[in-house]
């Protein structure tokens, strides 16, 4: 495998603050589709429009939520992990802010390199200080 580029290394930190701000104090966390509750490393940070599908929202802290891995890996495509998402979605932004991410999906969001290093400073800030909320460091 090659070296890591900033946009994988951005995507990485964003899911992984998408299950570490989520998890109690214990470092629990709920899927968003199923409502199972399993530590945060063991979850996973499903996106509700495909990160491959969008540019625009791929990095944005409102797409990315806590999935275990059966609902976001088979669960989105094959089951009703997506149907459950959407109602997560809906409860928690409301229809027309779903509606508008919906319509925006194929909107081109150009980030430059510097863009990456800068998102990337502040989403481990954000994940340092959930690991020290949480007691791992």
């Amino acid at each position: 495998m090659g070296k890591a580029t900033p946009r994988s290394k951005c995507l990485v930190a964003a899911q992984l603050l998408a299950r570490i701000s989520a998890a109690d104090d214990n470092g629990y966390c709920t899927c968003v589709s199923c409502g199972v509750t399993d530590h945060y490393k063991n979850m996973q940070g499903g996106h509700f429009i495909a990160k491959g599908d969008s540019s625009f929202w791929s990095l944005e802290p409102e797409n990315i939520h806590p999935q275990c891995p059966g609902c976001n890996v088979f669960g989105m495509r094959f089951g009703s992990a997506s149907q459950q998402y959407t109602l997560h979605m809906v409860d928690t932004y409301g229809r027309d802010y779903v509606d508008s991410m919906i319509a925006t999906k194929k909107s081109i969001k150009k980030m430059y390199k510097s863009d990456y290093v800068d998102f990337l400073a502040e989403t481990n800030k954000l994940i340092k200080h959930h690991r020290q909320r949480i007691g791992e460091i």
